[in-house]
């Protein structure tokens, strides 16, 4: 063939080169495509009107659900910013199906084939006319069977011919839409925003997940600490303890109220700091102080300069007070996955006034028990037989608070192991000094028995949690990816496993529970250099790695010999068990042996 000839077939050549690409590359073909399905050709300004979004997921591909599962897995959600000119609000998903991977302990929620997102858009009544776009996102992670793809996100623009409010429109796609196309009152309000049913129904959830906080170990040092204050004081029931236990819960509430604000005026996640190692040791020195409190070794007392404020100026009632907006501080660092989750809506909300309202509302559920401990706890004093058991029973409450600081303190552990040590010196030490080293009731035959009795649990508890508990298995010692590291490995003439794991990969979580804690993986992972990239972060050097050995997905797991050679036979793509990868881990030394 000339060169005549090869110029004037260049363009088809490269044209038809650039389609196989195109075809052959796993990012050629979206995962999820999106389709907006509209009610109207015209939308009035000033009117609510329904849409739908139809998505439809590739297979053999799935999404998660829209809620972060057990399994670290990536949640689907999809939003629209907001606009002075059109809001999108109410979306809603169907119901998602249930599905067991091997790699999962449970059945997760995922969305596959073809689904509908409901949804209304808002046109504002002084929204110019003509055509407005606003652009929203879906952001999801795909995963098969056996793998899962890198969380993705595709814009989803959304177009919208705007007209008069008194211009006159047709419906279209009713019967595909399954709703009445209405125009609403101008600038209405949607379930779920500042007023009406839904935010009622949001309050009464907030307030109900408030109340389910005192099921959780944080609220359970709130407890003594308020018996042993309000039962100091001995007053009867009335009006004036009713007050007391008002302004108790409501500095309680203030607290938490605060984080609220702080949170939606900043847009930013304060959970992060609440579980910072600083944040945890304070408060964890601040329960084994209160501690020794119930220990006997000094008077919990608010400071006399507080006291004498308030015995001048507010009658006694600013230290009930005080006392709540204290243990609102002590309580928040370890209110679990509920405060935190709300703390970033309002964060992501940006109202200041619902993120003080919702968690004030928050507050009020949590601290309703213990306002009303606090109203009846002056009639403790007076039960039958009080005195050198009462005693007993508030050091036990101390080992209670004792056991709440090392609860804090676990994730500043460095392994399991350390963690079952130190609650078992606790549990033991607890025993020793509730059944024999105190000396309440010494005239009671009865009382000893029992405090003998429940010392002695704590320490058979304590050696059998020391025992029974499972430690920390030893897996492969794996060393993050760097490009001398794998100079190093080739130099020295040693076969490789080049391991590309992601938190938010199910599979590759399973495998690392589950194969690569195998002692006989283990074993054989030592005549290996084990390189791990993790792309949980994403980070430009690691495209040059992904391009380099056409990485699609995760978990894939590469052996390379000691020549720096990919043996491409022994790939692996998918979740497998640890006798496959113990099967081509040997051939991997075989084929690198001389």
């Amino acid at each position: 063939m000339n060169s005549a000839n090869i110029m004037k077939r260049l363009p088809i050549i490269l044209i038809l080169s650039f389609i196989f690409l195109f075809c052959a590359s796993p990012s050629g073909a979206a995962t999820v495509r999106v389709k907006i399905i509209q009610s109207r050709s015209q939308y009035p300004a000033g009117g609510s009107y329904p849409i739908q979004f139809l998505l439809r997921v590739k297979s053999p591909w799935y999404i998660h659900g829209t809620e972060a599962g057990k399994e670290g897995l990536i949640p689907t959600r999809l939003f629209f910013p907001d606009s002075p000119v059109i809001k999108v609000e109410g979306i809603k998903f169907p119901a998602s199906k249930q599905k067991r991977f091997e790699y999962t302990k449970s059945p997760i929620e995922v969305f596959s084939g073809e689904f509908r997102v409901r949804a209304r858009v808002i046109i504002n009544k002084k929204a110019p006319g003509g055509e407005q776009v606003i652009k929203g996102k879906l952001s999801f992670q795909a995963c098969s069977a056996d793998s899962c793809l890198p969380p993705e996100t595709v814009s989803v623009p959304l177009s919208m011919n705007i007209t008069s409010p008194v211009a006159d429109t047709k419906a279209k796609n009713l019967p595909i839409l399954g709703t009445e196309d209405r125009d609403s009152v101008p600038d209405q309000p949607m379930p779920g925003s500042a007023t009406g049913a839904g935010l009622w129904l949001t309050l009464i959830g907030i307030f109900l997940g408030g109340l389910a906080l005192n099921l959780t170990p944080c609220i359970y040092p709130l407890i003594p600490i308020t018996v042993s204050y309000f039962g100091g004081r001995g007053e009867k029931f009335g009006r004036k303890i009713i007050f007391h236990g008002i302004l108790y819960i409501s500095g309680l509430a203030l607290t938490n109220s605060i984080l609220g604000l702080t949170a939606s005026l900043s847009g930013a996640m304060l959970g992060t700091v609440l579980q910072n190692p600083i944040v945890l040791l304070v408060v964890a020195g601040i329960l084994i102080g209160l501690a020794t409190s119930f220990f006997g070794l000094w008077e919990l007392r608010i400071p006399s300069g507080l006291t004498n404020l308030a015995s001048k100026n507010f009658g006694g009632y600013f230290g009930s007070f005080f006392m709540g907006l204290t243990l609102g501080i002590v309580a928040a660092p370890c209110l679990g996955p509920f405060i935190l989750g709300l703390l970033t809506y309002v964060g992501q909300k940006g109202d200041p006034f619902l993120g003080f309202l919702y968690f004030f509302v928050l507050s009020i559920g949590m601290g309703l028990p213990l306002a009303v401990l606090a109203i009846f706890s002056g009639a403790l004093e007076k039960l039958p037989m009080s005195g050198g058991w009462m005693v007993w029973i508030r050091k036990v409450l101390g080992w209670v608070l004792v056991g709440m600081a090392g609860y804090l303190l676990q994730p500043l552990m460095p392994g399991a192991s350390e963690r079952v040590i130190l609650f078992a010196m606790i549990s033991v030490a607890a025993g020793v000094h509730l059944g024999w080293l105190d000396r309440s009731s010494q005239d009671s035959r009865l009382f000893s028995t029992v405090k003998k009795g429940l010392g002695l649990v704590l320490i058979i508890g304590a050696i059998s949690f020391f025992f029974v508990t499972p430690r920390h298995v030893e897996g492969v010692r794996w060393v993050p990816y760097d490009k001398g590291i794998l100079t190093q490995a080739f130099d020295e003439k040693r076969p490789v496993i080049l391991d590309f794991y992601a938190d938010w990969c199910g599979p590759c979580k399973a495998m690392e529970r589950n194969v690569f804690t195998a002692p006989e993986v283990v074993k054989l992972s030592k005549d290996f250099r084990n390189i791990r990239v993790d792309l949980t972060k994403r980070h430009p050097e690691q495209d040059l790695v992904l391009k380099r050995y056409q990485v699609r997905g995760v978990p894939t797991i590469i052996f390379l010999n000691n020549q720096g050679t990919e043996e491409k036979g022994l790939r692996i793509e998918s979740y497998v068990d640890k006798g496959e990868v113990l099967k081509r881990m040997k051939q991997a030394i075989r084929l690198s042996s001389p």
